[in-house]
């Protein structure tokens, strides 16, 4: 969900990780279900790419 919305927004790993705060390693892992992350990271993340809520529910529910 990560990866797709970025590649939408047509932003690389490194943008989208200095928009939220994180380094793009931990971006990277993000994007292919490597590691968990905290909710505000998350928030984070939703709001900078404008993911909607019932977008995120589908992911949710897989």
């Amino acid at each position: 969900m990560i990866r797709e919305n970025r590649k939408k927004n047509n932003l690389t790993q490194e943008e989208l990780a200095e928009k939220v705060g994180i380094s793009w390693r931990q971006l990277q892992r993000l994007e292919i279900d490597e590691e968990n992350t905290t909710v505000k990271t998350l928030k984070k993340i939703v709001r900078a790419l404008s993911i909607s809520d019932d977008e995120i529910l589908e992911y949710l529910k897989k």
